[in-house]
């Protein structure tokens, strides 16, 4: 059976390659899934991916992955500085969780430096741009096997 990985994408990243390409560049999500999937299946993985503008429909994804996955990388964009609610699915879910940003958080505005999903994740990528979720997978591939 290959295992399952989730990779979860909150508010805006829908807009990628349009939003501030001067920060986020200008690959659109359909872009990161193409290279998503192609470096899951070279590591042996299955993606799931998925975007939501939604709270709440974040939180039900990583409830369902709990029995559908063995590990997700998430960036939950703003919600990354805001959402208890997905820490608390994110603690719930026990498996391994990568956090991802495109841009540097740490190096942007005060109020995007700190993360509600941190202290729960088993490591975070940022400011490498897509290749932030190709380095997330690598990651996994060594963590799980």
């Amino acid at each position: 059976m290959t295992p399952t990985i989730y990779i979860l994408n909150g508010p805006n990243l829908n807009t990628l390659g349009l939003r501030e390409p001067e920060i986020y560049g200008s690959a659109t999500l359909a872009d990161v899934q193409t290279r998503c999937e192609a470096a899951g299946t070279e590591a042996g993985f299955e993606i799931v991916f998925r975007q939501s503008n939604h709270e709440g429909e974040l939180v039900e994804w990583i409830q369902e992955a709990r029995d559908a996955a063995a590990a997700i990388i998430i960036n939950a964009g703003a919600y990354t500085h805001t959402s208890l609610a997905i820490h608390d699915a994110l603690r719930f879910f026990g498996k391994p969780v990568v956090e991802v940003h495109i841009s540097n958080i740490h190096a942007r505005e005060e109020i995007r430096h700190e993360s509600l999903i941190a202290p729960i994740a088993d490591g975070m990528i940022v400011g490498f741009g897509p290749v932030g979720y190709e380095l997330a997978i690598t990651a996994l591939k060594a963590r799980l096997r």
